[in-house]
């Protein structure tokens, strides 16, 4: 508990201003709740009892202005806590977007997008809660609970004591139950994380859902999962309540012994009615803020399990950076000795890479279906690095480049279009700030993208949806390759750009790529291998190893992987049977 209120602080530490504030706005209210308890004691002996109008008089002027003041103070410390809480969590919500755009892709392969979104969104969410709220009553209760206890020992000191020795009993109650909470709430995130995790997997494949009728059976899965927050919740909402309920009962019997010894000292005539009841409206008025401490308890336990899990992010190590700036390629990219495993799996998914790709080839890389295609063009811009090996861009290991150096000389162009809810330019023009409007129209018209763009009635600014859901397939792809043509990189990367496409659309594409390609050096993943064929070389890939190599010509007169592909793809009078049985 103590690390985690040492986080807690940690993050309000740029708003110590604010709080510093909000904690003197704190102690004038617990000062002004302490002055309505001692006004009791007039208010009964010298009003009530002796008649003094004098005393009326001034306790019915004294007693608005201190209601007054403490309505004024507690807006200024709920304003200044509520800011200070807000401003916390828009900075957490910032460092964990920035640190999730520092992660190595191996995270966002292993992990769920729905998990981080909740991590973001719904834990910090309940973080804002305890600052606002519960740092707040800690400040303000503490304080008044402090002065009210100092009233009523002035009052009596013995009553007090009998008031007040029930409450360590109940806050370890409370603070056993608190442990549970920690629990309880933990197990409630994560049912709240997999319900936005559901509901993000649904609008990306609302599609699929639909096409195999599944929306009843994804609906049960959902309520499934809803019922299961539920419970979670419940279960950590019955364990504050009954915290409340220790707290009441506690209350009930410290109240009740002090009615019964402080009612017979009045009656003997041992203390005066107006003592008594001065004191016991500080010790009523001590209970209200003692339950709130509680509850404070309670909050900062359940406030333990989204803390971990915003930790767990913030802690996560950063992508690996270089400090070596690279340069334009001038010779060539060498593949020596590279082996690559996804953690999770037992076999390599690359085997003893060796290839040497000179300035300007064109390098096509093919093989059966989880050969390793992607990830051995992966491996070049970074996205994952060798276990064993090394690359190298003219004899500059990209392990010690730069990230930002080594990927501004690479364009990515892939069969899963990444665009933004965002304008045609501002796709077209992404991570170039500075380019000209002429420089993105002519982009577009080298990817056969300006005379469609010209069509929409905003033209360049249209705004084209998530992931451009109003586009077709095509239209994304071209957007893709003009957004690579504008970038204009030396190394290019086209991974399976048209396997998606429909004939028309695929001629349109091949010929924008055609223009993108020019003397660049360049990757060329596909399954249709009529797009590989004017390669400089083709790589065969099988099981994560290189097992042919050569030119179209060549490959095709040896009776191997290469051939078999390209007779499955173009020869009719062989049969998908025929070549699985010789394979």
């Amino acid at each position: 508990m103590r690390e985690d209120i040492k986080r807690i602080f940690r993050h309000v530490m740029p708003y110590k201003k604010r709080m510093m504030l909000a904690a003197i706005c704190s102690l004038i209210i617990s000062g002004l709740n302490g002055t309505l308890a001692w006004l009791a004691k007039p208010a009964v002996d010298e009003v009530l009892v002796k008649g003094d109008k004098s005393h009326l008089i001034f306790l019915s002027l004294v007693i608005p202005i201190v209601f007054l003041g403490r309505g004024i103070f507690t807006y200024s410390q709920n304003y200044l806590m509520k800011s200070s809480g807000i401003k916390v969590v828009r900075d957490l919500r910032n460092s964990m977007y920035e640190r999730m755009l520092s992660l190595p892709n191996m995270f966002f392969s292993g992990g769920s997008s729905g998990s981080s979104l909740s991590r973001i969104m719904n834990d910090t969410g309940v973080l804002q809660e305890v600052l606002t709220y519960s740092v707040k009553n800690l400040f303000v209760e503490a304080g008044t609970i402090a002065v009210l206890v100092s009233i009523a020992f002035w009052r009596r000191w013995d009553l007090t004591l009998m008031a007040i020795v029930v409450l360590p009993s109940a806050f370890y109650a409370v603070g056993k139950l608190g442990r549970r909470l920690k629990r309880a709430s933990r197990k409630a995130q994560e049912g709240l994380s997999m319900i936005t995790e559901s509901i993000v997997e649904s609008f990306g494949g609302i599609k699929i859902i639909k096409s195999f009728s599944q929306e009843k059976d994804e609906a049960s899965r959902f309520r499934d999962k809803n019922q299961n927050f539920y419970r979670e919740i419940m279960r950590a909402t019955r364990i504050t309540e009954f915290s409340t309920l220790i707290m009441e009962l506690t209350g009930g019997l410290g109240i009740g012994l002090v009615l019964f010894y402080g009612g017979r000292l009045v009656i003997r005539g041992t203390i005066t009615p107006g003592d008594f009841f001065s004191f016991l409206t500080a010790i009523f008025m001590i209970y209200t803020p003692a339950k709130r401490l509680a509850t404070v308890s309670n909050s900062l336990h359940q406030s333990r399990a989204p803390l971990d899990r915003i930790y767990t992010l913030l802690n996560e190590d950063k992508e690996r950076d270089g400090s070596v700036d690279i340069g334009t390629i001038n010779k060539e990219i060498v593949f020596d000795k590279v082996f690559f495993r996804y953690p999770d799996k037992e076999d390599d998914a690359l085997y003893d890479i060796n290839l040497r790709v000179e300035k300007g080839e064109i390098i096509a890389i093919v093989g059966r279906s989880g050969a390793g295609k992607t990830t051995f063009v992966d491996l070049i811009p970074k996205f994952y690095s060798p276990v064993r090996g090394a690359i190298y861009i003219d004899g500059i290991d990209i392990s010690k480049a730069t990230l930002k150096s080594l990927r501004a000389q690479i364009g990515i162009v892939s069969q899963d279009v990444i665009l933004f809810n965002d304008t045609v330019r501002a796709n077209i023009a992404f991570g170039m700030p500075g380019v000209t409007e002429d420089a993105v129209i002519n982009a577009a018209k080298s990817a056969y993208a300006h005379d469609f763009i010209m069509e929409f009635p905003l033209g360049y600014d249209t705004v084209i949806g998530e992931r451009g859901i109003r586009l077709s397939g095509g239209q994304k792809q071209r957007l893709s390759i003009a957004r690579a043509i504008l970038k204009n990189p030396p190394i290019l990367i086209l991974d399976e750009a048209t396997s998606s496409l429909d004939s028309a659309s695929e001629v349109v594409v091949q010929k924008a790529i055609e223009n993108l390609m020019g003397s660049r050096t360049i990757f060329v993943i596909a399954h249709r291998l009529s797009t590989v064929k004017r390669a400089s070389r083709i790589i065969v890939l099988d099981k994560g190893r290189i097992v042919e190599s050569g030119t179209h010509d060549e490959l095709i007169k040896t009776n191997g992987i290469y051939k078999k592909l390209y007779i499955l793809q173009f020869d009719d009078s062989s049969t998908v049977a025929d070549l699985i049985q010789e394979t």
